[in-house]
C-alpha cells in the first residue's frame, strides 16, 4: 500500500507482513521487552482515544521527552491519529533552550520518560504560563502516567474510535505532522515544520535502498527526535524490519551483541570511537598476533571496495578469518548495514568497516529536508567513498555561484514555525532550499560536501579556509581525538587540538618520558614535537595558505554534556571559541586589553 501519512506504517504492518512479536524492544535491567505489531497498534490508538477523552483537540502540541523506547513510537501515531502535533526534544538540553521551547511550542501536553528527567525540567514547566498536563512514560504514584492514559482509551474506544476513523480520512498528506526543534550548532533552536509526506516520502526513498527486511534486526540508539534516527526508525517500520532500542550509548556494543543486530544508524563521533576501540585492541596484542592484528588492520584501512582481483580477495577472507570475525562476534556475529550521516566521516573509517563487512554507507541531509537529500546505496550496489552518494526519487538538486547547495521537492520542509521571514531566507521563491551547505558533484551524479558556508571563514590576506575539511585529516591521525581550525581575520590558521592521552601515554612510555599527570604530559617537549609531526604531514596536503601554522594541546574533553558538540556530535564553534578565547589571544597575541 502507498504510505502517506505517519499512521498509514501501522495499517501497512498488519495488511502487509505476518505477526510479529518483536517489531520493537526495549531493554530494561538487561532484558529485552518487546511488543508485537499487535500491541503496537493497540497502544497506539488507545493514545489517540485517550488523548481524545481528556478533551485535548484538534491541532495540540504535544512535546516527548525521553530516551529511545517503543512508547515514543505509541505517542507519535497516536498523536497524529487524534489529528495532534508531535513535538520531540532532545533530553539534554540546557534551562535556556527547554525554556525557549516549551514556550514557542505552544505546548499543552509533555510526556516524560522517567521521574529523573521530570525532576530536571520540572523548574521549566513551573514557569510556563498556560496550563500544560505532564504524564510520565514510566508507573508512578505522583504523576499521571502512560498506563493510566492507556487505560482511558480502552474505556473510551467506542466513543472515539468514529472519531479517528474520521481523521485518516481527513488527514492530508500535507497536513502538519511534527515540529522538530533543530539542536543546531549556533543560536536559538528553530522550530521545523514537516508534513506526514515530508517524512514519508523521505523514509521511503531510503527504504527502497536498503537490502535488510522483515527477518532482520536494527539497533537504534541516537535520539529518535532528531529527524535522521526517527525516518530511518520509520524505513525499519515500512521494511519490518524488528527495532531494538539500546539500553544507553555505553550499551551499544552489548546491545548489538545481545539481539545479534544487522545494522544500525550512526554518526560519525560515534564511529570514531568505535574504530580508536579496535585500534587500540591491536595494540593490546602480543607477538605473534599482534603482527596479525597489524596486517589486518593496515589492510582494512586501505580497503579497496571495488577491487575483485583473486589475490586481494583472498586476502581480505585471510584477515577475515583471523581479525574481523572477531570484530563482528563482539557485535553480535552477523555482517551490518550502517548509515552514517550528520556530518563527513573519516574515509579510514569507512573502508576498515566495509573490510570487516560491517558496511557503512554515507549520506546527507538536514532537519529542513526532512531530512535525506542523498545517500549511497546498498540495493543499487554502489558505495563512493568520500561522497553522499546519489541524490534521493525526487529530489532536484542545484548549486549555486558560490558552490552551495540548493535542493527542492517532496522532502523540503513547510516552513520554520512562527517565523515566515526565516523561512523566505532559507527557501527562496522558486521553492529551493539554501542548505548552506558547499558541495559539488563527483563524476557528474555523485554529492561530495566539502564545507559548511557558514563556517568557512576569511585570513586577513582575503583567502578562504574551510575548516571542517582540515579537521578531518587532522583526525585522521591515531594521536588525535578531536580539534577545531581557527584563523577567520587572522594571518594564518591555527588548531587547537584534543589529543588521544592513551596513546601519548604509549609514546611516554616507548621514549621514557617522565610526567606528572595527564595535563603535565601534553607540554612536555618531545610530545609537543611529536604532535607537531602529526600536523605538518596534514599541512603537506594543503595548500600553503591553508597549512596549520600553530597548534595548542589541552587536555580536555568535548561533549554534548559540557556544551562543545551538538546533540548530533557536531563542533559547537562559538562555545569552543568562548572556552578557549584566552589561548586563541596567546596563539595569535591578541592584547586582550586594547580589544575590549
Amino acid at each position: 500500500m502507498e504510505i502517506i501519512r505517519t499512521f498509514d506504517l501501522l495499517t501497512n504492518l498488519k495488511a502487509s507482513f505476518p505477526p510479529k512479536d518483536d517489531i520493537l524492544a526495549r531493554k530494561i535491567h538487561g532484558k529485552w521487552i518487546k511488543y508485537s505489531i499487535d500491541d503496537y497498534i493497540e497502544y497506539s490508538y488507545n493514545v489517540a482515544y485517550g488523548l481524545l477523552a481528556l478533551g485535548y483537540r484538534e491541532g495540540t502540541k504535544i512535546i516527548t521527552l525521553c530516551n529511545n523506547r517503543p512508547e515514543w513510537n505509541f505517542i507519535d501515531m497516536g498523536s497524529n491519529l487524534a489529528k495532534m502535533v508531535h513535538i520531540p526534544v532532545y533530553s539534554t538540553l540546557s534551562h535556556d533552550d527547554y525554556t525557549h521551547i516549551f514556550n514557542h511550542s505552544d505546548a499543552e501536553i509533555i510526556i516524560i520518560g522517567n521521574i529523573n528527567l521530570y525532576t530536571k525540567v520540572r523548574p521549566v514547566i513551573e514557569e510556563i504560563t498556560r496550563p500544560v498536563k505532564v504524564i510520565l512514560m514510566d508507573d508512578s504514584t505522583e504523576l499521571y502516567c502512560m498506563s493510566q492514559l492507556y487505560q482511558l482509551g480502552r474505556d473510551n474506544k467506542d466513543k472515539f474510535a468514529p472519531v479517528v476513523e474520521k481523521n485518516k480520512q481527513e488527514i492530508g498528506p500535507d497536513d502538519l505532522a511534527t515540529i522538530i526543534y533543530t539542536s543546531g550548532t549556533t543560536g536559538t533552536p528553530k522550530g521545523v515544520m514537516l508534513s506526514h509526506y515530508n517524512m514519508m516520502s523521505n523514509s521511503h526513498g531510503h527504504a527502497i535502498r536498503q537490502t535488510k527486511n522483515s527477518s532482520h534486526r536494527m539497533v537504534s540508539f541516537l535520539p529518535l527526535c532528531h529527524i535522521y534516527e526517527r525516518t530511518m526508525n520509520y524505513e525499519y517500520q515500512e521494511l519490518c524490519i524488528s527495532i531494538y532500542y539500546a539500553e544507553s550509548l555505553a550499551t551499544i556494543a552489548t546491545d548489538l551483541a545481545d539481539c545479534h543486530a544487522d545494522g544500525f544508524c550512526g554518526v560519525p563521533r560515534v564511529l570514531e570511537m568505535m574504530y580508536s576501540k579496535l585500534e587500540s585492541a591491536g595494540k593490546a596484542q602480543k607477538g605473534f598476533k599482534r603482527i596479525v592484528y597489524n596486517w589486518a588492520w593496515n589492510f582494512a584501512n586501505n580497503f579497496d571496495n571495488y577491487n575483485t582481483h583473486k589475490l586481494y580477495l583472498a586476502k581480505q577472507r585471510l584477515a577475515d578469518k583471523l581479525v574481523y570475525s572477531k570484530w563482528r562476534e563482539k557485535f553480535g556475529g552477523h555482517e551490518m548495514l550502517v548509515v552514517s550521516g550528520g556530518s563527513s566521516i573519516q574515509a579510514k573509517i569507512v573502508r576498515t568497516f566495509n573490510a570487516a563487512k560491517l558496511h557503512i554507507f554515507e549520506g546527507y541531509g538536514m532537519t529542513e529536508t526532512s531530512p535525506v537529500i542523498a545517500v549511497n546505496s546498498p540495493a543499487d550496489g554502489y558505495n563512493i567513498i568520500g561522497t553522499v552518494g546519489k541524490p534521493m526519487g525526487g529530489t532536484e538538486l542545484k548549486f549555486a555561484e558560490d558552490g552551495e547547495i540548493l535542493t527542492r521537492g517532496p522532502h523540503v520542509m513547510l516552513g520554520y514555525y512562527k517565523d515566515p521571514e526565516y523561512t523566505k531566507q532559507v527557501i527562496d521563491e522558486e521553492g529551493f532550499l539554501h542548505t548552506g551547505d558547499i558541495g559539488t558533484l563527483v563524476d557528474g551524479k555523485y554529492l561530495k560536501i566539502t564545507d559548511r558556508k557558514k563556517e568557512i571563514f576569511k585570513l586577513s590576506a582575503g583567502k578562504y579556509i574551510a575548516p571542517q575539511a582540515i579537521e578531518n585529516l587532522l583526525k585522521n591521525s591515531p594521536l588525535i581525538d578531536n580539534c577545531i581550525v581557527i584563523g577567520e581575520n587572522q594571518k594564518f590558521a591555527s588548531a587547537i587540538i584534543v589529543p588521544h592521552i592513551a596513546a601519548l601515554k604509549e609514546i611516554a612510555a616507548r621514549q621514557k618520558i617522565a610526567y606528572k599527570d595527564d595535563d603535565d604530559l601534553i607540554t612536555k617537549e618531545p610530545i609537543i614535537k611529536r604532535m607537531h609531526k602529526e600536523v605538518e604531514a596534514v599541512n603537506s596536503k594543503l595548500a600553503a595558505h591553508e597549512a596549520i601554522k600553530f597548534e595548542k594541546l589541552v587536555n580536555d574533553e568535548w561533549s554534548v554534556a559540557n556544551n562543545m558538540l551538538s546533540q548530533t556530535l557536531k563542533l559547537k564553534r562559538s562555545p569552543i571559541h568562548k572556552k578557549y578565547a584566552a589561548l586563541i589571544n596567546t596563539i595569535y597575541k591578541i592584547d586582550t586589553q586594547v580589544s575590549q
